[in-house]
């Protein structure tokens, strides 16, 4: 299904937005600041999983075992807090999303026996990670629903926009999911009989901050929009679209949907020239 949508959104100056949050626990030896490799790989997980969430601040904090004296415990802790945050910056997550990075000292035992409190300091020598994640309001929406063939073979005029919502990609990457793949084909057929029309194929993505674009992790690059409509581009190339009838470009999080983040991981045609006879 393909759909004209006409987006009515109520702005607001004082907004709220509602929020989630997402936890990580990050563990260190005793007297030790520095990173393991296992609990490395571990942080980096979380840190590839909010990298696509739109995030509104995090908070790290970091804590002792009830061992050594207060001092040297509270600058201990600070200095775990201020590791972890080392590690955010070097995986490109922007400081200013980082509100509080505060060593709150010893964790009290809260055990007598002897066992069990070994684990447990084990457990409280960490850092503790809070990333909050927006909860966008859903816009409320006017919708003109069209199938697919009626809009491309219908009245087009410069400036409608197509939106190809049954052309699904996986999260982080630009191809699409096998389930779109013979809409994609029926999508290359409609162009190919409608030409006519010259258009630009824009891609949009989801779940990052503002309107930044989002990293492709296949090859690291933050485009990950344009490298979607890219895809487009070139499969649309392969199936006889003339490269003179279409241009391709990258939207960022420019035009979010809202509700399920996996419409925002789209792409949509824009027409931007209708040709008749006389001009072939």
């Amino acid at each position: 299904m393909i759909k004209k949508i006409l987006y009515i959104f109520l702005l607001f100056s004082n907004i709220l937005f509602a929020q989630t949050e997402l936890k990580h626990e990050v563990y260190f030896d005793t007297d030790e600041y520095e990173v393991s490799d296992i609990e490395d790989n571990r942080l980096l997980l979380f840190i590839r999983d909010i990298q696509n969430q739109d995030i509104a601040k995090i908070s790290i904090y970091g804590f002792c075992d009830d061992i050594g004296s207060d001092s040297y415990n509270l600058q201990l802790s600070q200095q775990r807090a201020n590791a972890i945050k080392s590690i955010f910056s070097e995986h490109e997550i922007d400081n200013t999303l980082i509100s509080n990075v505060d060593g709150k000292g010893e964790v009290l035992l809260k055990t007598v026996n002897t066992v069990d409190a070994d684990v447990i300091r084990g457990l409280n020598r960490k850092v503790e990670i809070i990333a909050y994640v927006y909860i966008p309001p859903r816009p409320e929406v006017i919708k003109e629903e069209e199938t697919m063939e009626s809009a491309l073979k219908g009245d087009l005029k410069v400036g409608d926009k197509v939106v190809l919502d049954n052309i699904l990609f996986k999260t982080g990457y630009s191809e699409i999911l096998p389930e779109s793949m013979e809409t994609l084909e029926k999508i290359a057929v409609l162009l190919n009989e409608r030409s006519d029309v010259y258009f630009t194929i824009q891609g949009h993505v989801c779940c990052t901050k503002n309107t930044l674009d989002a990293v492709d992790r296949k090859t690291k690059k933050r485009n990950l929009s344009e490298a979607r409509a890219r895809y487009i581009y070139y499969y649309l190339s392969r199936k006889g679209v003339s490269k003179k009838r279409m241009r391709y470009e990258g939207m960022r999080r420019k035009y979010p949907l809202g509700g399920d983040p996996k419409y925002d991981r789209r792409v949509e045609i824009l027409v931007t020239r209708i040709i008749n006879n006389d001009d072939k």
